[in-house]
């Protein structure tokens, strides 16, 4: 009986001390403040962004007036990252999410997508598309001040089934913070343009 009570202590013990619980959730205008961080300043306003409910639950967290969708950081993640794209790819990026919450591998993923683009299931944009992105480790951004430490911006330009005859970009990053084409000939091949640090904790050079 006594060895019951001893196991029941520790765990309750475990459990206010927060080893079982769900990570904290920022509320619905923090995700969407620290999301929108990741598009130029002026399509921030009016973009459309997700979320997650304060269940953990995906969802959206407000409807957007311009054609950028914005992505707010999972809590469930060990690092931070946001980002924002154009709605064009749309389809494409839902459709990676539900295969992900089926438990599929990343080349999985990209079977599936594969398949579904020949399929006609979903289709790529016929023409350019931008996405942008902030990643960090997970207190890069302070949810309470609304302020960024530090995180890493990234430009991608989705060219669709483009490769280095067709876009002239190298398959290979060629230097330090140049453009290089990743995915060459898949449905959603794109042009990587690493940017500078950002944020308050990132050292200025002049």
């Amino acid at each position: 009986m006594q060895k019951k009570i001893i196991i029941w202590s520790v765990l309750c013990f475990l459990l206010t001390t927060g080893l079982f619980a769900q990570p904290s959730i920022p509320t619905s205008n923090q995700q969407i403040k620290a999301a929108v961080m990741a598009a130029p300043q002026a399509l921030q306003q009016g973009a459309k962004v997700y979320g997650y409910d304060q269940q953990g639950n995906w969802t959206t967290l407000r409807e957007g007036s311009n054609a950028i969708i914005c992505m707010a950081d999972d809590p469930n993640q060990s690092s931070f990252h946001v980002a924002c794209y154009h709605k064009a790819l749309e389809p494409f990026m839902d459709y990676g999410r539900k295969m992900r919450k089926q438990g599929l591998t990343r080349q999985e993923v990209d079977q599936k997508r594969r398949e579904a683009v020949e399929a006609g299931t979903f289709s790529m944009p016929s023409t350019a598309s931008t996405l942008y992105s902030l990643s960090g480790n997970k207190g890069a951004y302070d949810y309470e001040t609304g302020t960024l430490g530090k995180a890493q911006a990234l430009t991608v330009i989705y060219v669709p089934f483009g490769t280095e005859e067709t876009t002239g970009m190298a398959t290979s990053p060629p230097g330090p913070g140049a453009p290089w084409l990743m995915e060459a000939g898949t449905p959603w091949a794109h042009i990587m343009i690493p940017g500078k640090p950002v944020g308050n904790n990132t050292e200025s050079k002049n």
